[in-house]
């Protein structure tokens, strides 16, 4: 890879050169591969959402759909500048988009705090626009809230997590923690990729470090 690719591939484009986009959704069947239930909304009322980039997207939807409580899970990309992007244009690094996994799940069974816990412990949170050997911005580590109590827990889980990070010897959390921002579905091959093919690539790893859920607020 070229040193101007690998520069370009850490930094969110100015809006003036990001890929244009297009108007048009991406088409996905709208069936969940592992748990049989739709991925797109509309979801049941009684169901909440959140939203994380750890790397590579397969992995880290696999993780998730894995928890009982997770109603369904899909991949898109967000946090960018180019609507309805596809894979190619992601990786270009002219986006903006992180991958991200979107979780479907029910607060009665499962927590936000549960989910968050997961978050830190499997991926490394330090790395910057990347997560082992996968380089570029759609490899970001990332919340994102909707709304303030979910703020609440992700700020104070991070803070708590640096504590035990800086602890085992390991450097700044790079997380971005924001308003989630619009998410657009991923090609209908990325959703639920590692049970369609079992013996694909994760590069999903934590850092070895436990994180304790954070208790100011419940959701």
């Amino acid at each position: 890879m070229k040193l101007f690719d690998i520069r370009r591939k850490h930094a969110i484009p100015s809006a003036d050169r990001a890929l244009p986009g297009r108007e048009e959704a991406m088409v996905v069947t709208d069936v969940h591969a592992v748990l049989g239930r739709p991925i797109c909304p509309p979801y049941p009322d009684h169901l909440s959402l959140a939203m994380f980039g750890m790397g590579c997207f397969w992995g880290v939807e696999r993780k998730f759909w894995q928890l009982e409580g997770v109603w369904t899970t899909a991949v898109g990309y967000a946090g960018g500048l180019t609507p309805n992007s596809t894979y190619q244009e992601v990786c270009t690094g002219q986006t903006g988009h992180n991958e991200v996994v979107q979780v479907v799940f029910d607060p009665e069974l499962i927590s936000y705090s549960q989910l968050l816990t997961v978050f830190w412990e499997q991926h490394d949170p330090t790395q910057g626009m990347r997560q082992g050997n996968d380089i570029g911005t759609q490899y970001r580590s990332g919340i994102y809230v909707f709304d303030a109590a979910q703020q609440a827990l992700a700020e104070e889980s991070r803070d708590s997590f640096q504590r035990q990070l800086h602890s085992a010897g390991f450097g700044d959390i790079t997380t971005e923690i924001i308003k989630a921002p619009t998410f657009y579905f991923a090609e209908d091959y990325h959703q639920q990729y590692l049970h369609k093919n079992p013996g694909g690539y994760c590069g999903i790893g934590g850092t070895g470090v436990q994180c304790a859920a954070p208790t100011g607020v419940s959701v």
